[in-house]
């Protein structure tokens, strides 16, 4: 036979067998489509020399009027700063919780140091604190300049005064008691992931509701992964049996005898028994929920630490998801030196709610608006999930409605909570978990209208929504969904492969960016993993002419990202929860993780930031093909005997992969002598493939490669006809 040219369409397509996905690619990694064509995608390179402590989940770019350029990055546990290739720690204090005049004990030779506040600081494990005015007791081998302005995670609190943090160096006696210093609070943001348990406002995270009440361990030692007894600070506020949580360990309880807890069964619910730490925190979990158990109407999925971050001209306006908004001015004297307050010189957010789920700025009126928050200004527990409240035009410190402002409030219908809202040309589009309004600004007396445009396609995450070009496209539960004035069902021919494996609880975690240099949109989501780790893209300039659409799959996992424009180029975070981080510095941190920050489509590879490269590997394999155009097609074996390259770029070497099968449902087996290392000047490849099917695949394992496909010829021919 003649050679025959292979022509695929653009896009995977995991809807189908790989013989039933006719003319298209079946699985990828690291490729993109750019005119019809897969290519590897580009490189990445370090922006900075340090990684950041915790997980980024919000970027947010904006320029002061002096032209200078800014990145907001909020993490689980900071607010942070990116300038002129530095790192900044902006992060608010809780002022309100400050504690003065406290003392610190030392043990000899050890580097744990005991602090005792002057009242109860409500302190668990993980929190991270500042001391400052530092004086030592005499005699303990330390410096002040150990603890003075220097940021601590709690290790463990062993009574409702005193907790226990890490000191650069060890003591060389012990002291009781002594010195003094003041404890700064950093504000509590969140989980570093979002789990099944009770929600802000219930649970620990500063909830007031009976049920959901923590104590700490107090045994003087470890608790065992077999002790059946687990004495507590305090029992009073736990029921008289019941569960307990304890890191990601569920304990039940059949008894209670003052501060103990007896008839323990360890690792329930499908959780592991493990030892514990004195002074680790003990949660109430008695009305835990196991899969496909109702969940009672008290208990929600405890969502992770998140931010919104917007900017009110010079100001970055920062809310803690389900808590309080803070200003950050970058047109104040020396504003790197400064943190986030509410009380921002001019820009205070005093009177602003102090429960929300989210915030942005309306983009050309000027009101910061609250999504999901309180009834009563300053009341955290009228904080509805529904609720809307904005304040005055030009004015974001004014939220009570008079007849000479614009402030006011709306509570919406369809849904049981706002998951997130998007700027889109002069309307913000408002996604419940069930539904999508429009608001739009119409002036006085309603001063925002509100319109509903859609149902049963509610948003999977805050982060899980961008626009481009006047249109929004979003991640729900139920699939893709596109507005361009009207919601529709975006096809999506990767369907199943993406939501088979992700987990909808962890819907908080999905983020969702623009690459616009190549017209993709890309939802970065946990696949059966705690964290992100699985990446789909969507072509949105090529998808119109292609069933199903024009997709991708990655495994390079993104938990923040922000498109080109004030920067040329990308930027992304990617967290490893086993890395530790180096800003800020947390003296005695564990188990926080680490950011990695990048640019992206910078080279061919993944630059680190101590200089050292490593392979951006890639692979796009195709459909199942036999001898097309026989009547005998799928009866007869065919036999490949060469096949001509044709790359419209390469660098470096790209394999190819002939892979062979007697039966659809049968393994890939290796064509003689694949994979094939194919360079710019390789002109032919002869080979030896038999068998009723063959498929390609395109890869690379090394460094400095990069390729972009063109179209294949293969000398084809049959070769007997089928035996069975």
């Amino acid at each position: 036979m003649a050679l025959i040219e292979l022509q695929i369409q653009p896009g995977i397509d995991k809807q189908n067998t790989t013989k039933g996905a006719e003319n298209r690619w079946i699985d990828s990694d690291n490729v993109r489509f750019r005119y019809g064509l897969p290519e590897k995608v580009g490189g990445w390179a370090s922006l900075i020399n340090e990684s950041i402590v915790g997980v980024v989940r919000a970027q947010h770019p904006f320029l002061d009027k002096d032209g200078n350029r800014y990145i907001a990055l909020g993490t689980d546990k900071f607010l942070l700063l990116y300038f002129e290739g530095q790192l900044f720690d902006i992060s608010p204090f809780n002022a309100a919780k400050q504690q003065t005049s406290c003392t610190l004990a030392t043990t000899n030779t050890s580097t744990s140091v005991t602090v005792t506040t002057g009242s109860a600081h409500a302190l668990e494990v993980g929190d991270i604190i500042l001391l400052d005015s530092v004086t030592l007791p005499s005699g303990t081998g330390l410096s002040a300049s150990n603890f003075e302005d220097k940021a601590f995670m709690v290790n463990t609190v062993p009574s409702p005064t005193t907790f226990t943090i890490t000191s650069s160096a060890a003591a060389s006696a012990s002291i009781s008691t002594g010195g003094s210093m003041t404890v700064e609070f950093y504000t509590k943001v969140g989980p570093q992931q979002q789990t099944y348990g009770y929600g802000w406002g219930v649970g620990s995270w500063g909830g007031t509701v009976s049920g959901a009440v923590t104590s700490t361990i107090n045994e003087g030692g470890t608790f065992s992964d077999s002790d059946t007894t687990l004495t507590l600070t305090s029992a009073a506020s736990f029921p008289s049996s019941g569960t307990i949580q304890i890191g990601s360990e569920l304990i039940t309880y059949s008894g209670k005898s003052s501060n103990d807890l007896t008839g323990l069964t360890r690792g329930t619910n499908g959780t592991t028994a493990a030892a514990h730490s004195n002074g680790a925190t003990v949660t109430n979990a008695s009305d835990f929920s196991g899969w496909g158990i109702a969940l009672p109407a008290d208990q929600a999925t405890l969502e992770p630490g998140l931010w919104s971050l917007d900017n009110f001209g010079d100001v970055l306006v920062a809310t803690v998801a389900n808590g309080e908004t803070f200003t950050w001015n970058a047109g104040a004297t020396t504003p790197t030196s400064n943190r986030a307050s509410k009380t921002t010189s001019g820009f205070a957010t005093g009177n602003n709610p102090t429960a929300s789920r989210l915030t942005l700025i309306s983009p050309t009126t000027r009101h910061l608006i609250h999504f999901g928050t309180e009834t009563t200004i300053g009341t955290a527990s009228t904080q509805d999930d529904m609720f809307i409240r904005f304040s005055s035009q030009e004015d974001i410190n004014t939220f009570t409605p008079t007849s000479t402002n614009t402030a006011g409030t709306q509570r919406i219908q369809d849904g049981t909570k706002i998951v997130g809202a998007l700027k889109a040309k002069e309307n913000i589009l408002v996604f419940t978990d069930n539904a999508l309004y429009i608001m739009k600004f119409v002036g006085s007396p309603f001063v925002f209208g509100f319109e509903q445009v859609g149902t049963n396609c509610g948003l999977v995450g805050k982060n899980a929504a961008i626009e481009v070009d006047g249109v929004a496209y979003w991640m729900s539960t139920k699939g893709f969904f596109a507005f361009d004035g009207t919601v529709k069902t975006l096809p999506c021919s990767v369907e199943d492969e993406v939501f088979d494996n992700f987990d909808n609880t962890k819907g908080q975690q999905v983020y969702a960016g623009i690459n616009n240099l190549f017209s993709e949109i890309i939802w970065w989501y946990p696949a059966n993993s705690d964290f992100n780790n699985k990446a789909v893209s969507y072509n949105y300039a090529e998808s119109a002419q292609i069933p199903g659409g024009v997709w991708a799959l990655s495994t390079e996992a993104r938990t923040s990202w922000i498109d080109s424009g004030i920067y040329q180029k990308p930027y992304a975070t990617k967290f490893d929860s086993s890395g530790t981080g180096s800003f800020p510095v947390v003296l005695g941190e564990s188990g926080l993780g680490q950011t990695k920050y990048f640019e992206h489509e910078v080279g061919t590879d993944q630059t680190n930031e101590d200089g050292t490269v490593t392979t951006v590997s890639s692979f796009i394999q195709s459909y199942d093909f036999d001898i097309q155009g026989e009547a005998s097609a799928g009866d007869n074996f065919l036999s490949v005997s060469r096949f001509i390259p044709d790359f419209k770029t390469i660098q470096g070497t790209a394999d190819v992969t002939l892979n062979i099968k007697d039966f659809p449902t049968n393994s890939d087996t290796l064509s003689d002598n694949s994979p094939f290392s194919i360079t710019s000047s390789t002109t032919k490849i002869d080979t030896r493939a038999r068998g009723r099917y063959v498929n390609v695949k395109i890869a690379n394992a090394n460094v400095n490669e990069a390729w972009r496909y063109g179209t294949f010829m293969l000398d084809v021919k049959p070769d007997g006809a089928r035996g069975g």
